[in-house]
Order: C-alpha cells, then structure tokens, then sequence
C-alpha cells in the first residue's frame, strides 16, 4: 500500500513539476516568439538544459507538450462559442471569431508553433522542422471540430465523412485567412469574420439540426 501511495505521490510531483516547466516556457515564448531556445526556457525555469531535456527529450518533445496545451485550450473555447445561446449564424462567427482572438493575443505564441525560427540558437534548434510538428496540431484540430459538427447536424448520406472534410477545411480555412491576416492586418477581426461566414454559411444554412443531438 505504502508502495503505491510513494509511486502516487512521485507521478503527481512529476506532472506537477512538468506543468511548472511548461508555463515558464510559455513565459518565454510569449517574450521570443519563434526564436524560443531550450537555453532561454531553462533559464526562466532555474534549470539546467539538461534537466529540461530529461522531462521533454528535445525541442519536438517540449514543442508537442506546449502544443497540446494551447489546443486543448482553443478546443474548449471553440466548442463554448458553438455551444452558446445564439442562432446558428452567430454562433459560426462566433466560433471564427474565438480562433482569430485566440492568436491576435497570443501572436508569439502562435508563430512559436506554427513558424520556424531564423535565427535558433544552435545547429540542433535550427534543425527543428516545426512544419513537421505543426501538421499534426492541425490535423488534430479538424478531427476534433469534425466530431463537433457530426454530434450537431446532419449532412446527409455519409454523415460522419463529411462532417470530417468539413471539419479539416474550416480549420484549413480558418488557418491560412488567420494567418493572412495576422501577418497583414489588412481589415478588421470582425470584416473577417464576417466574410468567413459567409464564404462557410451556404451548406451550413441548409442542414438540419442531428435529431438527439446538442443541436447547432
């Protein structure tokens, strides 16, 4: 019993020690963006590199940690923006409008994971292929709003395929305009929105609510 307890006790220390790096690595990307080194972010943490390697195994490793963390979080603001008292159209610009406010504030962040950095501070870092890194967070992101559109309506024959092509192109969509823009900045959040929507809303006004289901 005692064994399991001290093994309890350790893993909850690790997740908790894992959690304390994560965000002192947050705090670095948000001041460095893209350039971001294992160097920097162990300095944050009052840690040698070597530690921080011992809980991530690599720049990949800590990339895919940080990534998950910023998914789950978009995820779950994505999907209260399509659960919100509203009608289907305002709760499409609505869930547009939640991608494209989550990386105008956090915009290091977002170059962090979706660009390379120039200018890495070893051979190793600049080795890091973060489009490899990156594809995956994307594919994850339109499985997921996927699944969130077959629990909501029915496209018709072959429901489940569809909702998923449709969940990989909104979020292919959302992606490369999002991008765009933030680059760019060539209109308003809300003129984007706007346009968005109605770029996605012909088939989306046309199917019915899944019978059973949270509805959309």
């Amino acid at each position: 019993m005692e064994t399991t307890q001290g093994a309890e006790r350790q893993r909850t220390a690790a997740e908790s020690r894992r959690r304390e790096l994560l965000e002192a690595a947050d705090r670095v990307v948000l001041r460095d963006g893209p350039q971001a080194s294992m160097n920097a972010i162990a300095a944050e943490a009052g840690i040698t590199k070597p530690i921080l390697y011992r809980h991530f195994g690599d720049k990949g490793g800590l990339y895919r940690a940080l990534a998950q963390r910023h998914t789950d979080a978009l995820l779950s603001a994505l999907r209260a923006a399509l659960d919100a008292p509203a009608n289907r159209r305002e709760r499409v610009e609505a869930t547009l409008d939640t991608y494209l406010a989550a990386i105008e504030a956090r915009p290091q962040v977002y170059r962090f994971l979706m660009h390379p950095s120039e200018d890495a501070a070893s051979a190793a870092e600049r080795g890091f292929d973060v489009g490899r890194h990156s594809a995956p967070l994307l594919r994850r992101l339109g499985e997921e709003l996927g699944k969130v559109i077959a629990e909501r309506v029915d496209p018709g024959p072959d429901s489940e395929q569809t909702a998923r092509i449709w969940g990989h192109g909104i979020v292919g969509m959302m992606h490369a305009a999002g991008d765009w823009w933030l680059g760019d900045r060539p209109c308003s959040r809300e003129q984007l929105v706007h346009s968005l929507a109605d770029l996605l809303w012909g088939r989306l006004a046309e199917v019915g609510d899944l019978p059973g289901g949270p509805g959309f």
